[in-house]
């Protein structure tokens, strides 16, 4: 019998991010909005001043919409910094800068 690998799920990356950020000494706040469709999943804050909105999204088969897609613009367009966080690269990444 072949056993089928399942892929990650979202909640598995959210975790991992959390654990890392609280490890770096930073702090990882799930965001909820009411009425703002598609807003960021996490609001992270790392020592030093630095805050990043996040959306976490699975590894694989995973799509950015619309109503995301235009948070991130609009908070981009104001140098807010944003990220979209698939693995454990996307994590390094984030707290690397």
């Amino acid at each position: 019998m072949t056993s089928v690998k399942l892929s990650v799920k979202e909640n598995k990356i959210e975790q991992e991010l959390r654990q890392r950020v609280e490890a770096a000494g930073g702090e990882c706040v799930k965001v909820t909005v009411l009425g703002r469709r598609g807003f960021f999943d996490r609001l992270v804050t790392l020592p030093g001043g630095r805050a990043v909105f996040v959306e976490v999204k699975r590894p694989r088969r995973s799509r950015t919409t619309k109503h995301q897609m235009l948070w991130h613009e609009r908070f981009a367009e104001l140098g807010v910094a944003v990220a979209i966080v698939k693995n454990s690269a996307d994590i390094d990444a984030l707290l690397r800068t």
